[in-house]
């Protein structure tokens, strides 16, 4: 599990291997991920826009931001959470993800919120510390 804290919005992410979508021998790996957002400010806010940066093994990056999450904008009044699920295919075995969610209160203020830098990594993949 890996966690980050921003204004006392707390997100914690899960990922796992999905080897019944992945197909390595046509270099296709697939992972899903649970996100918990909890909202332990003293504010309601409302998720308006997420933003990942992705990073295969090859070091290829690609970003992807739009509204929402899974086609909400989820309100988290103080004490909520919300919870959902997602996916990220790579071309490669291993690679990490990291983002913002951007967070707007009712009185309009918008801030970001770090979304943990975590590791995608298929069973049975050796890593050399250095």
């Amino acid at each position: 599990m890996y966690r980050a804290l921003t204004r006392d919005i707390e997100v914690q992410v899960e990922p796992y291997y999905l080897e019944e979508q992945s197909d390595p021998d046509d270099s296709r790996y697939v992972w899903g991920y649970r996100i918990v957002i909890s909202n332990h400010s003293g504010k309601p806010v409302r998720l308006t826009h997420r933003y990942w940066h992705i990073t295969d093994q090859n070091g290829q990056v690609d970003e992807v931001s739009g509204p929402g999450v899974v086609g909400e904008q989820p309100r988290l009044d103080p004490g909520d959470s919300y919870e959902y699920s997602s996916g990220c295919p790579l071309d490669t075995p291993s690679g990490m993800m990291y983002g913002t969610y951007r967070m707007e209160t009712d009185d309009g203020e918008a801030f970001d919120v770090a979304i943990p830098a975590f590791s995608l990594d298929s069973p049975g993949m050796v890593r050399t510390l250095n």
